[in-house]
């Protein structure tokens, strides 16, 4: 189980830092839709193949991100954590999932060996990570709290919806969009930490 200072930690990445194995973010429009009823089944779906492209590989699947938490609008990307043995070994799990369709697009050394990848059917995000890394933690906790809280939850939404108008002109990328969030996120993520004794 990772320390409370892991996982309360936010990691700032380098001013270098370049993740990219494919393209990075262009810029445009940021799509913001209302919470779909489909994205729980949609994750189902992506769930069924990775276990099938992995076996005993995967040792855990968690649906994650905003489209897990219902009434929370989100970009129509469903967002799944997958832990693995040891995500710097890219030959355990890297080949199965490219044979399911996944495409790396993100390699992260620093951060706990993260790697990103899509697959477009449906549009997926799969974070893999170690299965002891405190970034699963912290997804989870999130999930629960805007579930369980919705103030938070309310708080959020117009967060989303206020960064997303702010780049409604198509100049900003992904990127752009998660930096005017991270205001609000990081004073959620506070109180959250708080509730659950992990900070004073």
């Amino acid at each position: 189980m990772p320390s409370p200072e892991d996982i309360t930690k936010h990691w700032e990445p380098p001013a270098d830092h370049d993740p990219w194995v494919e393209e990075a973010p262009q810029p445009g429009p940021i799509a913001i839709v209302e919470y779909d009823e489909r994205w729980p089944a949609q994750f189902s779906l992506v769930d069924t193949r990775i276990r099938a492209a992995l076996g005993d590989a995967a040792l855990a699947v968690e649906h994650v991100g905003s489209t897990s938490v219902p009434g929370l609008p989100a970009k129509p990307i469903i967002d799944v954590d997958l832990a693995v043995a040891d995500p710097a070994d890219e030959a355990a799990y890297l080949p199965a999932l490219q044979r399911a369709g996944f495409v790396l697009t993100i390699r992260e050394p620093a951060w706990h060996q993260h790697r990103l990848l899509r697959h477009h059917a449906p549009n997926t995000n799969l974070h893999v990570f170690g299965l002891d890394c405190p970034e699963l933690v912290r997804h989870r906790m999130f999930r629960e709290w805007l579930r369980a809280h919705p103030d938070e939850l309310a708080l959020y939404r117009q967060a989303k919806l206020s960064a997303a108008a702010k780049l409604a002109d198509g100049s900003g990328t992904v990127l752009d969009y998660n930096k005017e969030k991270e205001p609000i996120i990081h004073d959620i993520y506070a109180r959250m930490f708080r509730a659950h004794g992990l900070v004073e």
